[in-house]
């Protein structure tokens, strides 16, 4: 099996995506699906696409929820699904192969598809729903963070970002090294309460979800209650519970 980096990388990058402002637009997943496909993952194989029962490739899908229980007002929450670049990711140490890794640098999960087997245990392993198997190819993919492009020198600075955080108009998503507290992800995770998903799985995701502010005009009273102890158990027990499905 896969091994992790001996020692926790000097640099965490990731995301930090904001439900409260998420619009569900997906154009997220349009520009990272049209950056990848002439990337290092690329091609990203889509089946029948213009077809009944099309289905292919996506390294960030994008899922809406109606959120609030009896007798409260209801909310639209977009929920944006992609890989969140575990610490301890189960998806390295299961693989058999050495394909999925973590890079000592940065601590962003790979998969070196000239080592993959297809075999799928990287998916069955991550409770995220992160991976993506291309039937065609026969190997597994997922978001590399736009690895390619963040490193790119021929880019201005401003451009090296992950294609989906460039294309989001409502700029819910944001980039940027965890590791460093004066960044702009680790102010606005402390700032706004930014939570890991499944923590009791202990996989400690380097991405964080931003959850919905309180007081905003026509927010549900469940939203406007993640604030408190018992609102925030709520709102983070219903996110746990539409992962796992």
């Amino acid at each position: 099996m896969t091994s992790l980096p001996a020692t926790r990388p000097e640099k965490r990058l990731g995301l930090a995506i904001d439900l409260d402002t998420c619009v569900g637009c997906h154009a997220c997943a349009t520009n990272c699906k049209e950056w990848n496909t002439g990337g290092i993952s690329g091609p990203l194989t889509d089946v029948n696409a213009y077809a009944a029962e099309q289905h292919g490739v996506w390294f960030n899908r994008v899922f809406t929820y109606e959120v609030g229980g009896e007798g409260e007002a209801g909310r639209t929450v977009h929920f944006p699904k992609n890989c969140l670049h575990c610490e301890n990711p189960a998806c390295v140490t299961v693989c058999p192969t050495g394909a999925s890794y973590k890079r000592a640098e940065d601590g962003i999960v790979l998969v070196d598809h000239d080592k993959c087997i297809g075999c799928k245990l990287c998916s069955w392993a991550c409770p995220y729903g992160a991976r993506e198997y291309d039937e065609v190819q026969g190997v597994m993919k997922k978001c590399t963070l736009c690895v390619d492009k963040i490193y790119n020198q021929n880019l201005p600075e401003e451009d090296r970002v992950p294609a989906c955080v460039a294309a989001c108009p409502s700029k819910a998503r944001h980039f940027g090294d965890f590791a460093d507290p004066n960044s702009t992800v680790s102010k606005l995770t402390a700032e706004r309460g930014g939570y890991d998903p499944m923590p009791e799985k202990g996989y400690r995701p380097t991405s964080k979800y931003l959850p919905p502010r309180p007081g905003r005009r026509g927010a549900a009273p469940a939203a406007a209650a993640a604030t408190n102890l018992e609102g925030a158990g709520r709102f983070l027990k219903w996110v746990d519970r539409i992962l796992t499905r």
